[in-house]
């Protein structure tokens, strides 16, 4: 499905740690493994610990190091004892990913309260605790780098996604806000927001509908993981130290 292959950007993390959520699938494990390439040791997180394995498997075979971290991101004790875990296990927490998320996707008459409830508790809730919880570490460090990730639905709205539109706008002025709260912390908080990415969400729908998402995207193309994993590799790095309270948005000008 891919009709351009994805670069590697070279960014040196060596001695820095690095925690992402929902790393067991989809963007998040391309997250976990480009930063693993680059030296991060990678805290791969999810509800998921087999699936966790494989993404561990796959940075570790390429000579980074990994650890599975099992956790509920909408349950508080949870988070806390994970990232206290990640923080005793290699004395440190340098780069947090806030990739967790899900869909209840139906049209607002139909959505059920746990539809509603769900989404935000998960996209929502669970970016502000672990962001909560690794602010701590990163404030003692004086340095810091957190991405969180939203979507274009968060900025235009997607019919049959009200929950998963509001949570993402709210992560948006979420990052917003906490950047400016710990700017001079030296540590950066920015949002990235992709359009539409190859998955196995994607694949399902078909090559006819894939066909038709295409010619609204300027590019023609949809976009991969990969490419997700890259702006989110540079916006770790010490190249992007004055890039703050930012909605890099990832769509092939889709949204332009």
């Amino acid at each position: 499905m891919t009709d351009t292959p994805s670069g590697q950007l070279t960014v040196d993390l060596s001695d820095q740690v690095a925690l992402v959520t929902g790393a067991s699938q989809g963007l998040g494990r391309a997250m976990a493994i480009a930063l693993g390439r680059s030296g991060a040791r990678v805290a791969c997180v999810a509800r998921n610990a087999e699936k966790l394995q494989e993404t561990a498997a796959a940075i570790t075979s390429a000579g980074g190091a990994a650890e599975v971290f099992s956790c509920d991101v909408t349950d508080r004790e949870s988070v806390d004892k994970t990232v206290d875990g990640v923080v005793e296990k290699w004395g440190r927490l340098d780069i947090m990913v806030n990739n967790a998320g899900v869909t209840r996707d139906t049209l607002l008459p139909r959505m059920t309260d746990e539809d509603w409830d769900t989404v935000i508790d998960t996209n929502l809730r669970g970016t502000f605790l672990f962001t909560r919880a690794v602010t701590r570490q990163m404030m003692q460090q004086r340095y810091g780098r957190i991405i969180n990730i939203a979507s274009v639905s968060g900025l235009m709205g997607n019919p049959g996604q009200a929950n998963y539109s509001a949570s993402k706008a709210g992560i948006i002025g979420f990052t917003r806000t906490v950047a400016k709260e710990l700017a001079k912390r030296k540590i950066t908080v920015n949002a990235v927001a992709p359009g539409f990415i190859e998955s196995e969400m994607s694949a399902a729908l078909g090559e006819a509908i894939i066909g038709e998402v295409k010619k609204r995207i300027p590019a023609r193309r949809i976009g991969t993981p990969e490419e997700i994993a890259e702006a989110v590799l540079y916006l770790a790095s010490g190249a992007a130290s004055y890039i703050t309270g930012q909605v890099l948005t990832i769509d092939g000008g889709m949204t332009a």
